[in-house]
């Protein structure tokens, strides 16, 4: 459909341990649309994380298509696939994978460094991003001189810095105290209301409660418990 951002058809991931295969994922058909809100959920071993690293182009399935944004993506090659996480993907993550040696400014700019654009705008537009998510104070202070959640702010500026076709958030607020992960959720759903698809992974009941939508897995399928389909 044209309003699929994400079109998966039969995915497969499998790995090889030694003599075993094992089995990651098998057969995701999966649709979701642009500007939906989507959490991913499951126990441990059900293949949230293979999944997550497939639709952020960080890892390419065994069998099935992988359509973003009406591409196929799933058997492109190393470069195509890093220029596609750089233009099309905002990632967010649990240990917010800052730069502790580079600024909050600093580190929003990485993503503009790696695309080619000019010095000047990619400090105006960092600035910018930096303000929306009410850090313009905390520009050039480094990530051991800010807070949990000021630290998660930097990541979201970081991965909206691109204006990414999906932002995928992997238990962003896993690090974070029960106050600080209502502001940092709150953050996430203005985001999502500006316009942007988000797909979020998430151990917890009352943090998926944000998204329109679950999608459960167990053992490398889609849950018939799903909700929204």
């Amino acid at each position: 459909m044209p309003d699929d951002v994400i079109r998966l058809v039969d995915i497969t991931r499998h790995f090889k341990m030694g003599a075993l295969v094992v089995k990651a994922l098998r057969g995701i058909s999966l649709n979701i649309r642009r500007n939906e809100f989507v959490a991913l959920m499951g126990p441990s071993g059900s293949g949230k994380s293979t999944l997550m690293n497939i639709l952020g182009c960080l890892d390419t399935p065994t069998s099935g298509q992988y359509y973003l944004n009406g591409k196929d993506v799933s058997r492109l090659n190393d470069a195509a696939l890093a220029e596609i996480r750089n233009k099309e993907i905002g990632f967010i993550f649990q240990t917010f994978n800052l730069l502790p040696k580079q600024s909050a400014l600093e580190n929003v700019m990485l993503p503009l460094i790696y695309a080619g654009v000019p010095k000047p705008e990619r400090m105006r537009k960092a600035k910018e991003m930096l303000a929306r998510v009410g850090l313009s104070d905390r520009m050039e202070h480094r990530p051991n001189e800010l807070s949990g959640g000021q630290r998660q702010r930097v990541a979201f500026a970081r991965a909206l810095i691109n204006s990414p076709a999906i932002i995928l958030a992997d238990e962003p607020t896993g690090n974070l105290d029960s106050e600080t992960s209502k502001e940092i959720m709150q953050l996430l759903v203005d985001i999502h209301r500006a316009g942007n698809t988000i797909v979020l992974v998430t151990h917890e009941h009352d943090i998926a409660a944000y998204a329109q939508r679950t999608i459960r897995l167990m053992d490398g399928r889609l849950d018939t418990g799903e909700d929204g389909e």
